[in-house]
């Protein structure tokens, strides 16, 4: 049986979602965040030596980053739904989307929070230097959303499971302003009404707001806002 330990606000709602759109049989483990440092709890670390979240296990097999379990689960329990498959319209957009996640935006976003916590000043050229970074791929994506309505092209993908954890759960950990980017807002509306996001983020955050909107706290603090 396949078996998703998810740890509650992290990237492993990724694989959840993933799991209900292919509509596929899985068994959900949550894991609470510890309450003083935010980290995940011992239980959750003894599945890996990284001790952080997304994990899956399926049988023998016990497998950790989020990307690696994507394509692993759509290629095993998927039937390759999901993917755009090598020679298909869209191939090489799926591929950069799905791999521009993990390998820019969320690492830059990331970095920035680090950063913010370790008491760096707002003003320094480190962090100034890497808001501009996240603005660049923001607008990267911003512009490739007002061209196409999903990011491989009209039909919704593995890559899209992968984009929407950094635009809306991660910024309950780093505020992250939406407000000059209108395609990606409208994007995030369209996610909204799929009924298998819903159905994840219900069953592996319940109570938990999804921020799929622009907030008004956010217009109001800027790049000062956190929860």
């Amino acid at each position: 049986m396949l078996t998703v330990h998810h740890l509650g606000k992290s990237q492993s709602e990724r694989i959840v979602w993933l799991c209900e759109e292919l509509a596929i049989p899985y068994e959900l483990k949550c894991y609470e965040r510890d309450s003083r440092t935010m980290l995940a709890p011992p239980e959750l670390k003894a599945l890996h030596p990284l001790g952080s979240a997304p994990v899956i296990t399926d049988g023998e097999l016990t497998m950790a980053e989020s990307a690696a379990i994507m394509d692993y689960i759509i290629a095993v329990h998927g039937g390759g739904r999901l993917a755009v498959p090598a020679g298909a319209p869209g191939h090489a957009d799926y591929l950069y989307w799905f791999h521009f996640v993990n390998g820019s935006l969320q690492p830059s976003v990331g970095l920035n929070l680090i950063l913010s916590r370790s008491g760096v000043p707002e003003d320094s050229p480190t962090l100034r230097a890497i808001g501009k970074r996240n603005a660049r791929a923001l607008g990267l994506v911003e512009a490739r959303l007002a061209a196409a309505t999903y990011l491989a092209g009209d039909v919704f993908t593995a890559a899209d499971i992968m984009i929407v954890f950094t635009l809306t759960t991660m910024r309950y950990f780093i505020p992250l302003d939406l407000a000059p980017y209108p395609h990606i807002l409208a994007y995030l509306q369209r996610i909204a009404e799929r009924p298998a996001y819903r159905a994840a983020m219900a069953k592996g955050d319940p109570g938990m707001e999804l921020l799929l909107s622009l907030r008004r706290e956010e217009c109001a603090w800027g790049l000062r806002w956190s929860l």
